[in-house]
């Protein structure tokens, strides 16, 4: 195994799944690549037209702060794995079907194996909100590490 994807939102779950994917690198000399996954702004909808007619420098703003969000989670998970020894290169992906970004990415970077968290969610949410992680369980042909 030598390119691992790891896919993660910054969340206190993700960053487990994260530790994991690098402790695994780690044990197998492998390199990782680090996903995270925003939502672009036509995927708002309804709020599409209300962030649109907000002022431009809140607009900036708000932008800044979801890019920054996004460079935060992505410097921690790089720091980590340089910490550890483990070669890692990161990437951000706008999408508004994460599950997609997330298989183009593990394509396009030849990876054998996807690491990511599950949330957990059971029964009416999960049916109601989905799941990143279901979706692609069922539509990923590279191989999947589910962490809880």
């Amino acid at each position: 195994m030598k390119k691992i994807l790891i896919a993660t939102d910054g969340s206190e779950l993700a960053s487990k799944a994260v530790a994991e994917g690098i402790g695994l690198a780690k044990a197998l000399g492998s390199h990782i690549t680090i996903l995270t996954v925003t939502a672009p702004l036509t995927s708002l909808g309804d709020q599409e037209t209300a962030f649109a007619s907000l002022p431009a420098s809140v607009r900036r703003q708000a932008l800044a702060y979801l890019a920054g969000d996004a460079e935060r989670t992505l410097s921690a998970a790089l720091s980590a794995a340089k910490t550890a020894g483990v070669s890692a290169d990161a990437m951000r992906a706008e999408n508004h079907n994460p599950h997609e970004a997330i298989i183009v990415a593990a394509i396009s970077r030849d990876a054998d194996l996807i690491v990511m968290a599950s949330h957990g969610r059971t029964g009416m949410k999960a049916v109601l909100l989905g799941s990143v992680t279901q979706k692609v369980l069922v539509h990923s042909e590279v191989p999947v590490l589910v962490c809880r």
